[in-house]
């Protein structure tokens, strides 16, 4: 987590590595704040595999390190998280033994998103190639994004960047100074178009401030890559309006823009591999080499010859080397027998998943199976890494494991094994056939198909929201995210729910359609089939744009059927109690499962006891437990803050009930 002060000045929090003391009183409190890290067993609180470089899980007394950049991405919550513990055993170390890590940068407006690294030099080709690539190399790629396609595909260009010799630096529009447009000689944007034909929030005040003060660009080399929406009327017309604007201003084109639709990752990989060689060969008086573009695309595929023979060697390695160990499970049909194979690996940092299997496969094992991609994230190409689903051909070695880690690598679960990591889809693929998930419209008036058919129309607004929903690079991988699937043969899965839910809010889906399709959602193979949809958004951005969505069907199911039906009732029955008693505990949960009658019955037993004198929730070594009577904050008789805690604003809440359903 990142915090500017107006100096420019960056602190970094950074968890090198966290730890359980002993005497945990699994209190919540770590797991309330931080689901990612910690989790609550019966005996204490455990730090989860997939943030661990071992990749075990239990307390991580012997120091694992956290794994790639999750110590940057969750470290403020781990302070949270021990600052809150009521017995003080989150311990941690900090990146540079405790103290924060202090860079200077330029003003956030202008900050690059990720470090550039060093260029390369040219040790052979030419005398004129040599001269180039000896002089100014900095490239400066500015992004507009909406919903963050456009910045992740900055963050893919910035790497491809460096095979050119080039230094790279990624900057948001938003907050960025027109007046330094013209420093970047060469200059590479990225955008997405937003609503109609406009453009996204962070590249409105840039546009505007250009279109109006009118910056001379005549020294400027660029190119465009615009991501948008063919169903839209004013398709990808931000990026063609930068296009334009530069233009007007005096820039010089190198490569004509590339529209995209929704399945960006192609086009612009076309559009990269032919823009990336042309900025490379602008030097630094700002002219363009065009005759050393042979030789600037031989520098940056790496297939030329030795140096020996007259050429050029390639270009560097982005990444450092890493020393790992990789555990690979294997699977033998014909045999029936499964294991795990383990070997010493050195691969290069910016290697993928599937780089590192190819050379399994070509170099210690030619039987060895697994799918594989075709470079951009392909749908099929899931597999678990250290706890992580992930697309084997997008996931890089040095975001899953660091220097000397254990890189454990098995198949996707949820799904039956064939052979090594290849699972079988078929059963996915025949369960979402099954449920009919294309669109069948109602007779109406509107667009049409090439058949006659109607179809309806859509608000630009509605699909923007419904592409937001479903914004997620596979399917398959989704399904693999639930801990219910692998138990539950019936249950239709998360991925294809999210699809039959975005089509039932489709405008263009007829009635009878989106009945079946809210009886499917509320049966029992439907949304309330997932225990907890928390399980799903641990996987990071997908999880949580999808487990958002299948929230959201739960609360309109809750509506349209009148809070009836078990979950309804648990839902009306808790929302009362937190109205009359604003106190959210587990006392509470335990009343509403329960009921009165099953509470009392339980009186004899000890759990009710237990629970009203404030002792921990899941039967611990009563020493621990009477720790949580005379622990700060919880004080005598109650449960610590964090588990039972007093509703903030408790007259808003009311409100907001008596707002949802007057029965509450």
């Amino acid at each position: 987590m990142l915090t500017t002060n107006v100096s420019g000045v960056i602190h970094m929090t950074i968890v090198a590595k966290v730890w359980i003391d002993e005497d945990c009183i699994t209190c919540d409190a770590c797991q309330d704040i931080c689901p990612e890290v910690f989790e609550i067993t019966d005996d204490s609180s455990q730090i989860l595999a997939a943030v661990r470089t071992d990749g075990v899980f239990d307390r991580n007394v012997g120091g694992s390190p956290m794994l790639g950049s999750l110590g940057a991405e969750y470290g403020e919550m781990i302070l949270e998280a021990a600052e809150a513990c009521p017995v003080e055993v989150i311990k941690f170390e900090l990146v540079t033994d405790g103290a924060e890590v202090v860079a200077e940068v330029a003003p956030a407006a202008e900050m690059a998103v990720e470090a550039a690294p060093a260029a390369a030099v040219a040790t052979g080709g030419s005398d004129a190639f040599q001269a180039l690539m000896g002089g100014d190399r900095s490239l400066a790629i500015l992004f507009g994004s909406q919903t963050g396609n456009a910045a992740g595909l900055a963050d893919k260009t910035a790497k491809l960047a460096a095979d050119y010799g080039l230094v790279p630096t990624i900057y948001d529009m938003d907050g960025f100074d027109a007046g330094k447009l013209n420093a970047h000689s060469r200059t590479l944007i990225i955008t997405s178009t937003w609503g109609e034909g406009e453009m996204p929030d962070n590249a409105e005040t840039l546009w505007n401030t250009v279109s109006s003060g009118k910056p001379s660009l005549s020294n400027v080399h660029f190119s465009i890559c615009a991501i948008g929406d063919s169903s839209y009327d004013e398709f990808c017309k931000a990026g063609t309006d930068w296009d334009d604007k530069y233009v007007e201003l005096g820039a010089n084109r190198v490569h004509e823009t590339k529209l995209c639709d929704v399945d960006f990752d192609t086009p612009w990989a076309q559009w990269v591999s032919q823009a990336l060689p042309l900025l490379a060969c602008v030097d630094q008086s700002g002219t363009l080499q065009e005759v050393l573009l042979d030789e600037m695309i031989q520098y940056g595929s790496g297939t030329a010859d030795e140096v020996a023979d007259g050429d050029f060697a390639p270009g560097i390695i982005p990444q450092a080397e890493l020393s790992i160990t990789l555990s690979l499970f294997r699977y033998c049909p014909a045999a029936n027998e499964s294991g795990w194979d383990t070997i010493a690996c050195a691969v290069p940092g910016h290697a993928t998943v599937e780089n590192l299997l190819t050379a399994i496969q070509q170099d210690v094992d030619g039987s060895f199976a697994f799918r594989r991609g075709n470079g951009n994230g392909t749908a099929t190409s899931g597999l678990r890494v250290n706890g992580r689903v992930v697309l084997a051909d997008l996931a890089c070695i040095n975001d899953l494991v660091s220097e000397g880690g254990v890189l454990k690598v098995e198949p996707l679960p949820g799904y039956p094994v064939i052979r090594d990591l290849i699972v079988d889809y078929s059963g996915y693929e025949a369960n979402r056939s099954e449920s009919k998930p294309w669109l069948r419209a109602d007779p109406r008036e509107g667009a049409t198909l090439l058949n006659g058919s109607a179809m309806g129309t859509m608000e630009p607004a509605t699909a923007t929201t419904l592409h937001a929903m479903t914004d997620v690079n596979s399917y398959q991988l989704l399904h693999a995210m639930s801990d219910t699937v692998p138990f539950n043969p019936s249950y239709k899965g998360p991925a294809i729910l999210l699809q039959h839910w975005t089509r039932s809010l489709d405008p263009r889906t007829g009635d009878e359609q989106k009945a079946e399709l809210a009886e499917m959602l509320d049966g029992e193979s439907g949304v309330w089939a997932e225990a907890d949809m928390a399980s799903i958004a641990r996987y990071g951005a997908e999880g949580r744009t999808a487990s958002k969505a299948l929230n959201a069907a739960r609360s309109h199911l809750l509506n349209v059927t009148n809070y009836t039906g078990p979950h309804g009732r648990l839902v009306k029955w808790y929302g009362r109690s937190v109205k009359w008693s604003g106190n959210v505990n587990e006392t509470t949960l335990y009343r509403q499962v329960l009921g009165p009658v099953g509470l009392l019955s339980n009186i004899f037993d000890g759990v009710s006891a237990r629970m009203f004198l404030g002792f921990t929730r899941n039967g611990a070594p009563p020493i621990r437990s009477l720790q949580a009577l005379v622990a700060p904050p919880a004080g005598v008789g109650k449960i610590p803050n964090m588990v039972n805690r007093k509703v903030e604003a408790h007259h808003e809440v009311v409100s907001l009930f008596n707002e949802i359903d007057q029965r509450f």
